[in-house]
């Protein structure tokens, strides 16, 4: 029986030949000279992708919209490929999920399209923390109000402008609450002072109460309530 003969795959060249396992020369037709070329695929492996243009936009509550945000970031680059939005006030510590998807789907070369710092971030330290996430992925995050982007080897002066930035924006909110807390005072003063709607009835804390005594996770009593986690851990308290 003959023995199987195996080829090595070549790219050709003119001057060398290609030979058999079995040590037989055969010419090839250019004469020539090959260099061997690896061809195989791993399975399973996506073929890279080109980077992509990604958006995230934030809202304080369910019944705000994200128009102007939108009408911003399509202004500054057209629409993205990918939208990513959270309905979360900036204050407290409040889960965004969309800002974490945002975070884990952002690849090498993409760019995070932003209307403005204060829409992405809650504190200097919260801006620097997921700027750097993004930078350290090898992506670029841009503010489209500030004129700002931030990505591998940006301008010193650039990164000087977001301290200065993100410390007027704490300053700012830290008035906005001043302000809050004085004219709830006021109201207070007055008699006229309602306080916030509780977050849970009282059905819904003796409910909180029923599936805790249970062995339910806080994190999915909260989550089958609409609520966050701390809100459930001060029912549980009282």
């Amino acid at each position: 029986m003959a023995k199987p003969i195996s080829y090595a795959v070549l790219r050709v060249n003119p001057s060398v030949c290609l030979r058999d396992s079995n040590g037989q020369e055969e010419k090839a037709a250019a004469h020539a000279s090959a260099e061997a070329t690896s061809v195989s695929a791993e399975p399973g492996r996506e073929a890279p992708q080109s980077a992509a243009t990604v958006s995230y936009m934030r809202v304080s509550s369910q019944g705000q919209r994200l128009d102007r945000q939108a009408e911003e970031i399509y202004r500054e680059v057209g629409t993205p490929d990918k939208e990513f939005t959270d309905k979360v006030s900036a204050a407290g510590h409040a889960d965004r999920p969309g800002l974490d998807a945002c975070l884990d789907y952002l690849r090498a070369g993409d760019v995070l399209v932003v209307a403005s710092i204060d829409r992405l971030a809650r504190s200097m330290v919260d801006l620097r923390r997921i700027v750097d996430a993004v930078v350290d992925k090898g992506a670029q995050v841009r503010f489209v109000k500030e004129s700002l982007v931030f990505g591998a080897g940006s301008d010193p002066r650039s990164d000087l402008m977001l301290g200065i930035l993100g410390s007027l924006g704490e300053f700012e909110r830290a008035i906005i609450r001043e302000r809050q807390a004085e004219g709830i005072a006021a109201a207070k003063k007055r008699g006229v002072y309602k306080g916030r709607k509780p977050a849970l009835s009282r059905g819904q804390i003796d409910q909180a109460r029923q599936l805790k005594s249970e062995g339910v996770a806080v994190t999915e009593i909260a989550r089958r309530l609409g609520v966050h986690r701390s809100t459930i851990y001060r029912a549980l308290a009282d």
